[in-house]
């Protein structure tokens, strides 16, 4: 069901003859909404945007939801609405409960996020964990948005890497030193005091770090595995022979260059990673996904053509492929590059910063800015327990409407406006009412750090209604309780969109 905001820019758009697009003033002596779609008609009716803006302006007047409009400028029609209309929207927010802003699709789509897919060499770092937590919002967003999302990690057991890794552990148990080019650290010794094969252990280590990140898999895929169907595709693909080796001619369909599929005999004659890439995304697609999201890092840029170069050989929609690239992680502290884990030299493990910030601002902090940023992150501020920290800032406002609410016992909560709505009230609603469309866009432009700044807004918005209006004892107090509601609600949606939890208490 459309929300009260969307049902007032369709009305207008009936009476515009064109889509209308409703903003929010910076300035509320602006009007509680405006549109400039008469600037946007102007050129195409050949008018003058203030001449339809009088007259949009005019027609809105008459609608039930409208108390006056004005019109500013070259043409912006500004709007002030009925007490009514807040009324109204407020109460469908308190009906839909912790539903309020989810989609309900038609045709649901069966999505699946492959994120992480580190390879089992050692613990899960800080920039992998950047990975799971930009994957794993985005597949609590789509959920929400009414979709079917599956999790997936995607790693290797055999080549170089776990080469070097088995050598580590081996030369470690014989009492030498890594090779050089081998891995280090504290995990590589506790591996190694064992005789077991160290890729079980650690992969085990790996599941809990996450489950402990709340990123939760529905399935683990091994590369070895998908490198043993390959001949069931080789004849799929556009290829030839060089050196050799076997190529797949993906330039000719969109890469930016040919890649190789199989190694020539000098070097082994086994597949590379990107046959690996071919089974895995044929895999994917014949399993009824409907989309296929890859998680990868910003060194993986040319990833993307690639995959769409599979999919167009294999004969399959490159639409229903999507790669999200991620920038790197910095942690600092005092202004200057933390080191974590001396003793594990320059990676930071992902428990290592839980243990000093929690799993909340770890969460918070990895996703709250786009993914297409690198992003730097003072420990200091996030393990603060204050209201510098943004992270308790937003949970701060839900524990304390929860702590109203058990004050309140059970006094009654209502949408029915008072005779006076205050400023700071109207505000309220109207951010609330805002919620359905960032979680839609942020579902639909996979941007889940638009959900932590929404957050903070709502916070902000709510923060200021409580310093300037008494809530319970107070004329209107059905009413603001019921504004405490629908604000707890919104708040613990949009927490629980990115893996933070909404505590009652802090």
């Amino acid at each position: 069901m459309p929300d009260a905001v969307s049902r007032l820019e369709a009305r207008l758009s009936e009476l515009a003859g064109a889509p209308v697009e409703l903003e929010r003033p910076n300035d509320p002596a602006h009007g509680d909404y405006a549109t400039n779609v008469a600037m946007q008609l102007a050129p195409v009716q050949r008018r003058s945007p203030r001449e339809l803006g009088e007259e949009l302006a005019a027609a809105a007047a008459g609608l039930d939801e409208v108390e006056r409009t004005e019109v500013a400028g070259p043409g912006f029609v500004n709007l002030w609405l009925t007490p009514a209309w807040f009324g109204e929207a407020l109460g469908e927010i308190l009906a839909e409960g912790p539903g309020y802003g989810g989609g309900s699709p038609d045709e649901p789509q069966q999505v699946q996020v492959e994120m992480v897919s580190a390879n089992p060499t050692g613990p899960i770092t800080v920039a992998s964990a950047r990975n799971g937590a930009i994957g794993d919002s985005v597949a609590r967003q789509l959920e929400f948005a009414g979709n079917e999302v599956s999790r997936e990690y995607y790693y290797n057991d055999a080549g170089a890497q776990m080469e070097r890794f088995y050598a580590s552990v081996e030369a470690v148990r014989r009492g030498e030193e890594p090779p050089e080019d081998g891995y280090r650290g504290d995990y590589i010794a506790v591996l190694a005091a064992s005789e077991d094969d160290p890729v079980p252990k650690m992969l085990d280590q790996i599941k809990a770090s996450l489950e402990r990140f709340r990123v939760h898999f529905d399935s683990w895929v091994l590369q070895s595995d998908l490198e043993n169907r390959l001949p069931e595709y080789l004849p799929r693909l556009d290829t030839y022979e060089q050196e050799g080796a076997v190529w797949a001619r993906s330039s000719a369909y969109g890469d930016d260059d040919d890649r190789v599929l199989i190694r020539s005999p000098e070097r082994g004659g086994t597949p590379t990673y990107r046959a690996a890439d071919v089974v895995y995304l044929a895999d994917k697609l014949d399993r009824g996904f409907d989309r296929a999201i890859y998680v990868l890092g910003a060194d993986h840029h040319g990833t993307r053509r690639w995959y769409a170069a599979i999919a167009r050989m294999l004969g399959y929609d490159e639409e229903r492929v999507e790669v999200l690239l991620y920038q790197l992680v910095h942690l600092t502290r005092g202004g200057e590059q933390a080191a974590m884990s001396k003793r594990r030299g320059e990676v930071v493990f992902l428990d290592d910063f839980v243990d000093e910030v929690g799993v909340d601002a770890a969460r918070w902090y990895l996703v709250n800015r786009g993914p297409d940023q690198t992003i730097e992150i003072d420990v200091d501020l996030a393990a603060e327990r204050s209201e510098k920290n943004p992270v308790y800032y937003v949970q701060y406002a839900h524990a304390r409407i929860a702590a109203i609410r058990r004050n309140a016992g059970d006094a009654e909560i209502s949408a029915v406006v008072p005779p006076e709505l205050a400023q700071e009230e109207k505000d309220l609603v109207k951010r609330l009412a805002d919620f359905p469309a960032v979680a839609a866009e942020a579902a639909e432009r996979r941007h889940p750090h638009a959900i932590p700044t929404y957050a903070i807004r709502l916070a902000d918005e709510f923060h200021r209604f409580y310093h300037h209006q008494r809530v319970l004892e107070s004329d209107a107090q059905a009413f603001r309780l019921g504004l405490c509601t629908a604000t707890q609600n919104v708040i613990a949606r949009c927490l629980g969109l990115v893996g933070v939890d909404a505590p009652d208490r802090m």
